[in-house]
């Protein structure tokens, strides 16, 4: 099995993220890594920050649209980026953290604004391999 990872595909004028991990809480963290990435490099985001999420919903997918559209709205809300996720995913329940800091126009250099994750490509299932995979495209 792959170790975990991210990734971003083309679709039309929007970009779709990508995670792959070898639990489904890994492919979300890594789903919200490539979230961070359309908008800056993670690994110039500073763990200031702690916010924490919970979150329910039985359907993988939506649950995973939500988890995208909640990680958007706290940094729209708080003006940070995160650089730093930590999900587990039980019982249709996630629970998470992420870390970042205040975003730093300078530094951070943001590409472009992430409005919202979509239902276009969304999917979340595993492969014949035991990699899970959670993917949509988000709307810039």
């Amino acid at each position: 099995m792959k170790p975990a990872s991210w990734e971003h595909f083309h679709h039309m004028a929007d970009i779709g993220v990508r995670g792959c991990g070898e639990t489904l809480a890994a492919a979300f963290e890594q789903g919200a890594l490539a979230l961070t990435a359309v908008m800056t490099d993670p690994g110039t985001v500073a763990h200031e920050v702690e916010v924490s999420f919970e979150l329910e919903e039985p359907d993988p997918e939506i649950l995973f649209y939500d988890w995208l559209n909640a990680i958007i709205y706290e940094m729209s809300v708080r003006r940070v980026l995160f650089g730093r996720f930590e999900v587990t995913v039980k019982d249709s329940v996630l629970r998470a953290a992420a870390w970042g800091e205040a975003v730093d126009r300078t530094r951070h250099e943001p590409a472009v604004e992430v409005k919202g994750a979509t239902f276009t490509e969304l999917k979340v299932y595993r492969q014949k391999n035991g990699a899970w995979i959670a993917q949509c495209v988000v709307d810039v």
